[in-house]
């Protein structure tokens, strides 16, 4: 037993770090995918649409169908004038010929096949189809990109909480033990009275921040777990990113806006929208009422039982193999209304798709400022937090001295925890700069988020 407890202690603490090396970008990501209802939507949507593209290749194919029907039927013909004529018979004007079956027996069999060889509303309808089928890999695509950054923002909103948590908890012992100061050296009357009530206040604000960022991080991991489905373990070893080097390959904005422009998911739907909305258009436009089919038929009516003149039987077959022409002549302005609606419509999405491409351009120049101007900012927030530490560090000193007061040494604690937090929120910041403008230019895949993953710090 004793040397089975070693072996379940390295076991338990190679868990509990692969637990906290586990809870990175990646493997929230590839978690999400399994919990999210809407990204399963968009993959069933995605696997419809593929489908379509068949249904576009099948109106150019031969089509074969076979009708056939039996039951209770009857009949009368009725031939006059007719030419009769017959070996030993002669021939004879004039006859006539009837027949009659009162409630007899019918069979009715037909095989038609149809090969389509000019039709521009059928084409139309084709390309209609190609375009929906691949406007369902766009939205899939697009829904994937929009679930990673999803993931991403719910991944840092917690681990920012807990941050933020970890801060204030330092800051309130802090205050603490500022408290406890004020209040022993009023008791040896070295302090006035007023700065046990600062520490004091202080300290209860303090505390209602702390019990505030509980309550963030609690709803902040809530968040994260329903869309990764993780445990406590994954949640409490969550890493914040560091801060990267300084990027040189960023291209100019003009190559950013153009890149965007060119491979935004958005903008490829609904320019998707539109030539389908110029399709449906041209189905109803005057080229496309002509079609012509090669067409092929048989059938045969049988028709027996008792009549009028006795027994009777009468059949009839038929086939034919031929080229058909149809064009509509007259629709009641049908097919006019379709198209001007089709037009309109298509007008409609055009705009669209200019307004989605001016906030295409706003999102993508706001992204690339905040890179462009990340690392300098960065490099500024640490220097404030540098100097935040060396003031609280003076302050602390020289409250110990009698040269600073306790509401000065409280509030260089404030400034340092601030400082501290803006640092934090400014690395997230300019990380999600990054992963949004790989997704406005349609490029954010899992290989971007292994990328963001080497920027990570080791969990606390």
């Amino acid at each position: 037993m004793r040397t089975m407890l070693p072996r379940l202690a390295a076991l338990a603490l190679i868990g509990t770090a692969a637990a906290a090396h586990a809870a990175d970008l990646v493997d929230a990501w590839r978690a999400a995918q399994a919990h999210d209802p809407a990204f399963n939507a968009a993959q069933a949507a995605r696997d419809a649409g593929a489908a379509r593209r068949e249904q576009g290749a099948a109106l150019w194919r031969p089509t074969v169908q076979l009708s056939g029907a039996a039951g209770w039927g009857s009949g009368d013909t009725s031939t006059s004038g007719a030419r009769f004529s017959a070996p030993g018979f002669g021939t004879v004007d004039g006859a006539r010929f009837d027949t009659s079956v009162n409630g007899g027996n019918l069979w009715r069999w037909s095989v038609q096949a149809r090969q389509p060889l000019y039709s521009r509303e059928r084409d139309a309808g084709r390309r209609q189809l190609e375009i929906a089928a691949d406007a369902a890999d766009l939205e899939w695509r697009a829904g994937q990109q929009a679930l990673m950054l999803r993931t991403v923002e719910r991944y840092f909103d917690a681990a920012l909480a807990a941050e933020s948590l970890r801060v204030l908890q330092r800051q309130q012992r802090a205050v603490n033990s500022a408290l406890a100061e004020s209040r022993d050296r009023f008791k040896l009357g070295d302090a006035p009275v007023t700065d046990t009530h600062e520490a004091q206040a202080r300290a209860e604000a303090v505390r209602a921040e702390v019990l505030a960022a509980e309550s963030a991080l609690e709803l902040k991991q809530s968040a994260l777990a329903d869309a990764t489905g993780w445990g406590s373990a994954e949640l409490q070893s969550l890493a914040l990113p560091r801060s990267p080097a300084a990027a040189h390959d960023q291209p100019p904005l003009a190559q950013t806006l153009a890149d965007a422009k060119a491979g935004n998911l958005q903008l490829q739907l609904l320019a998707a929208q539109t030539d389908a909305a110029r399709q449906e258009a041209a189905k109803h436009g005057a080229m496309a009422a002509p079609s012509v089919d090669l067409v092929a038929m048989a059938a045969q009516d049988r028709l027996s039982g008792n009549g009028d003149f006795g027994s009777a039987a009468n059949a009839q077959r038929n086939a034919m193999v031929g080229v058909q022409l149809t064009v509509p002549l007259y629709t009641g302005g049908m097919r006019g209304a379709r198209e001007l609606e089709a037009l309109r419509l298509a007008e409609k999405a055009s705009a669209e798709s200019d307004q989605q491409a001016q906030q295409v351009a706003q999102a993508t120049r706001a992204a690339w400022l905040g890179l462009t101007v990340g690392a300098a900012r960065l490099q500024a927030l640490e220097d404030a937090l540098r100097a935040a530490h060396s003031r609280l560090d003076a302050t602390r000193l020289g409250r110990q001295v009698g040269d600073r007061t306790t509401l000065e040494l409280l509030n260089a604690e404030n400034d340092a925890a601030a400082a501290e937090l803006a640092l934090q929120q400014a690395r997230v910041g300019l990380l999600l700069d990054r992963l949004r403008l790989a997704a406005l230019a349609g490029r954010l895949d899992e290989a971007q988020l292994q990328l963001a993953n080497a920027n990570l710090l080791p969990p606390r």
